[in-house]
């Protein structure tokens, strides 16, 4: 009887091992596959972010005059003022033509002014107004709001480490999109 309690033992041994090293590889492809689908949809998750937070301040600026992502561009002429049209496009990620509009409207309705460069006529300077000052403040809140929001419950540690994905993420994509922007194809 001894020996079939031996042989019994060794096979759940066996099976075992091999009920473990099943279960391993199981992990690893189920590990694999998560990370493939994690890795498709990391742009998903944060288009799907920037649109949603998009969406808010467009309907919260409403009240301010400012359409469809105005908000955007008078942040930064209030934070660069005398910055110049190209380089305020640069900032913000768009061409010049969609910058020129944004530009224009925010202009139209009182928020900025352009002013000649001393040096360059040609060149024109963006400049927030009174009015463009006075709005300032309640976008920095929101934006400071949607900040606290976004990253309830993470560490300060885990918001570092956001931050520091994202900012490589950017720089990755930021390649292409120079390489797109001067009528280069990228390969796929």
């Amino acid at each position: 009887m001894s020996g079939l309690v031996s042989i019994t033992a060794r096979c759940c041994k066996c099976n075992k091992s091999i009920l473990n090293y099943s279960i391993s590889i199981l992990l690893s492809l189920q590990q694999n596959m998560n990370e493939e689908f994690i890795m498709d949809e990391i742009l998903r998750e944060i288009g799907m972010i920037a649109r949603a937070l998009d969406s808010i301040s467009n309907i919260e600026f409403k009240e301010y005059d400012l359409t469809k992502g105005q908000y955007l561009y008078l942040v930064r002429i209030c934070e660069n003022p005398g910055i110049i049209q190209e380089k305020l496009a640069e900032m913000v990620k768009v061409d010049r033509t969609t910058a020129a509009r944004a530009i224009q409207k925010l202009e139209m309705n009182g928020f900025i002014e352009k002013k000649d460069d001393s040096q360059n006529k040609k060149i024109k300077r963006l400049f927030p107004t009174v009015k463009g000052e006075q709005v300032y403040p309640f976008i920095k809140r929101e934006h400071e709001h949607s900040n606290s929001v976004a990253l309830y419950g993470l560490s300060e540690s885990e918001s570092e480490t956001v931050f520091a994905l994202l900012q490589r993420i950017r720089k990755n994509v930021e390649k292409d999109w120079e390489l797109v922007k001067k009528g280069n194809k990228r390969n796929y």
